[in-house]
């Protein structure tokens, strides 16, 4: 992961969208300015979602998504329409790109209702301009909605006027949420807790960690960092109670026992369910575990793809602890990064990772699959709390604020 740059979860997606051969390749590399995808007449030469991180004023840091063509044909090609409806999930923006020298077809109506089905805001590119008017003349073209342009990727014309017209659509992926910059004011001291042990990432904190002591340095509060052995030690020392503590889930047990009751206390991944999930529905779903039979299906998902430490939390430690608290035998089965199933129905329960690696849209959308499944899902840092006794003090902090 490159420290210096905005994390892939707090960028604003663009993917772009069309039928085969219709240049979404050429007009992403145009759009780029860089050769970032394999360009061919050749029909379906794009085979996966490829990913290019990017700065667009005004909307700042984006992630561009060039995809396979929705009308890709073959078991191989079921498989890639199946990529590009993930990461359909997952943008915030879609560019449609179009065939100009063939104009709409059902693929690309379809394409459209697909875009206005998800409430996802999207730009219709006509491509292939100057085929177009070495056909019909220069200054003939059609004209086009205004949600739509015409351009050619070969010859560049028009891709700064659809850059104009990407930058200043209004998105806001969080709606106006923040990771804790609303739970505190300037001068407030914040403790953050972070446990450094075998599974911690080797001279770096883990990203929730970064995001949340970055939010709150930009709220002009103070940040204190410690791990749980100097926690006491910390809050001796200090000049006046801090405003909240926030610990690394796993820690809740420890901290809980430190932290006296009249501090606010939390977690960095139950400020992630608040920040880019729903922590209502992960709060009334961790209570679903006390009803579940032996032999209930639990689902661990992780929106990240990791190397595996021998004391994992998502594959070792949380099913230890479950069975354990219940007192039952569960199965278990694991997904992480792009997966998560479309089909929900054979599980009785989802718990989720904090979703630092997601944007909102994406996290949002794996939430509302479960909800639709009629499955609950609720994420680390909640159902810890909840196995521990201690989910009415810790969400204490955080509810009525966008909870």
């Amino acid at each position: 992961m490159d420290l210096s740059s905005t994390p892939r979860g707090e960028r604003i997606y663009i993917g772009f969208f069309g039928m085969r051969n219709a240049g979404k390749s050429s007009v992403v590399n145009a759009f780029t300015n860089q050769e970032l995808a394999i360009v061919s007449d050749v029909k379906g030469t794009t085979t996966d979602p490829v990913y290019k991180a990017m700065e667009l004023l005004p909307l700042g840091p984006v992630m561009i998504v060039d995809t396979p063509g929705i009308d890709d044909e073959g078991e191989l090609g079921a498989l890639r329409v199946t990529k590009c409806k993930e990461v359909m999930a997952k943008v915030d923006i879609a560019i449609h790109v179009v065939d100009g020298t063939i104009g709409l077809t059902d693929g690309d109506r379809m394409l459209k209702k697909m875009f206005e089905d998800r409430n996802l805001p999207y730009i219709t590119v006509y491509n292939k301009l100057d085929l177009v008017q070495q056909r019909i003349g220069k200054g003939r073209t059609k004209e086009v909605a205004q949600d739509s342009i015409w351009v050619s990727a070969s010859d560049k014309i028009n891709i700064n006027d659809l850059k104009e017209m990407v930058g200043h659509l209004v998105v806001d992926p969080t709606n106006g949420r923040k990771i804790i910059a609303d739970l505190i004011s300037e001068g407030d001291i914040v403790v953050l807790v972070t446990p450094i042990d075998e599974a911690a990432p080797k001279g770096r904190l883990i990203l929730p960690q970064q995001q949340t002591l970055r939010d709150v340095l930009d709220s002009s509060a103070i940040a204190v960092v410690t791990q749980v052995p100097e926690l006491s030690r910390v809050l001796e020392s200090l000049g006046k109670p801090p405003k909240l503590v926030v610990t690394d889930s796993q820690a809740f047990k420890e901290v809980n026992a430190i932290v006296p009751q009249e501090i606010p206390l939390t977690s960095f991944s139950m400020l992630f369910a608040r920040y880019k999930g729903d922590l209502g529905e992960a709060i009334l779903s961790a209570k679903a575990l006390d009803t579940l039979d032996d032999g209930a299906k639990i689902l661990i998902s992780e929106g990240c793809t990791h190397h595996r430490q021998c004391n994992d939390i998502g594959t070792v430690k949380l099913p230890k602890m479950i069975e354990k608290t219940t007192q039952k035998d569960f199965h278990f089965e694991w997904t992480s990064g792009d997966s998560f199933p479309d089909n929900l129905s054979e599980f009785d329960l989802v718990i989720h990772c904090g979703g630092c690696m997601l944007n909102p849209r994406e996290m949002m959308h794996r939430i509302r699959i479960c909800q639709n499944a009629g499955v609950p899902i609720t994420n680390y840092g909640v159902i810890l709390a909840h196995m521990q006794g201690i989910l009415p003090r810790v969400s204490a902090p955080l509810l009525g604020k966008n909870g």
